[in-house]
């Protein structure tokens, strides 16, 4: 299902329209009063568009500029300038057999979107520099914990410099900065930021089907596994390890899938598979890393069931330097006997090249 935010909805109207936000307003509430609460703002929001013969997207994919991208699209085309390439990471299927997956980011006046090449399409990597300008085409889009990626598959084109394209200039993306922050500093949705923790707690492993192709949660069909991009499949399993961490400021649940948690825990994806029925071998691994400290880096979310913030790590470093630590420590410290508030400290940011977990 393609779904696309109330403010894209508004502003398409008053484009086609020629609706003020109060006109528009009135409409939604008088459709929210006649269908009673059974549908979202949004609905209603669609059903105006629709009455005023206002089409809001192409639901069977086509060209767009990066902004239009919606979350549920398919056969997604769209043309881009390189601003990122990360490297290519291989993993081992569920049947056995080797399979690779890498992304770069590609910018056009309007935006910027995350590619994410599986199996073969990882190829293009090898030669793809920033400033290249890409043509993709028969993605769909995937929604990556609040953050759009198109997905390109054995059916997907990838084309670098194709003839005819044209994309304006971008700036190359450099190293991100990273901040360093107190756990009880944290707010919803801060991103890339890096929380120096210790383990106090760890939760046995959660299992789960995925796409062999595509890596996304796969349905129980009754007569075997089904996802929605690819249908019946043959699913790989993936996993995911939960932990509280304490800076001394306050605790909070780290949520480490697949690739970081092998980083996490130093076993290989195989190993900790295979320990889904070695429960001995679980709590081996728990005990081991109860106490441990480590340095995590991600984004906060908000736990909607739990009322309370949640960190995805997308790195793990489970053996932080000593002496970076103690570097930066004595750096606050003077900063702090020279009357100066400490401040986060830029750190060099790479992308998780091991993405995307499920």
């Amino acid at each position: 299902m393609i779904r696309m935010p109330y403010e894209k909805i508004i502003g398409k109207i008053k484009e086609s329209a020629k609706l003020s936000d109060q006109e528009i307003d009135e409409r939604i509430k008088l459709k929210l009063s006649q269908l009673a609460g059974l549908i979202s703002k949004e609905g209603a929001a669609h059903i105006v568009a629709n009455e005023l013969g206002i089409k809001l997207f192409d639901a069977n994919g086509g060209k767009f500029k990066i902004q239009d991208i919606l979350m549920g699209m398919r056969s997604v085309e769209t043309v881009g300038r390189v601003t990122q390439v990360f490297p290519t990471s291989e993993f081992t299927r569920r049947d056995g057999t080797p399979s690779k997956v890498g992304s770069f980011v590609i910018g056009d006046e309007t935006g910027t979107i995350r590619v994410a090449c599986w199996g073969d399409k990882a190829d293009v990597l090898k030669g793809l520099r920033p400033g290249d300008i890409v043509k993709v085409k028969d993605t769909y889009v995937r929604d990556n914990r609040g953050r759009l990626e198109l997905h390109a598959n054995d059916r997907a084109v990838i084309q670098v410099n194709p003839a005819g394209e044209s994309a304006p200039e971008i700036p190359v993306r450099q190293a991100q900065a990273r901040t360093r922050k107190k756990i009880a500093d944290l707010q919803e949705n801060d991103q890339d930021v890096e929380l120096l923790g210790t383990i106090v707690q760890v939760f046995d492993p959660r299992y789960f089907e995925v796409c062999p192709d595509c890596n996304r949660r796969v349905r129980d069909a009754g007569d075997g596994f089904s996802c929605e991009q690819h249908g019946k499949v043959t699913p790989d399993l993936s996993f995911v390890f939960n932990l509280f961490i304490d800076d001394g400021s306050e605790t909070i649940r780290v949520v480490c899938f697949r690739n970081q948690a092998v980083n996490l825990t130093g076993r290989t994806q195989g190993e900790i598979i295979a320990m889904r029925d070695q429960p001995e071998a679980i709590e081996a691994i728990k005990t081991d890393l109860l106490g441990n400290t480590i340095k995590v880096v991600g984004r906060a979310v908000k736990n909607e069931m739990f009322g309370r913030l949640e960190f995805i790590a997308n790195i793990v470093d489970p053996k932080p330097d000593p002496k970076d630590e103690v570097s930066r420590l004595k750096d606050e410290i003077a900063k702090e006997e020279a009357g100066q508030k400490p401040s986060a400290q830029p750190q060099p940011f790479s992308a998780d090249a091991a993405f995307p977990p499920p």
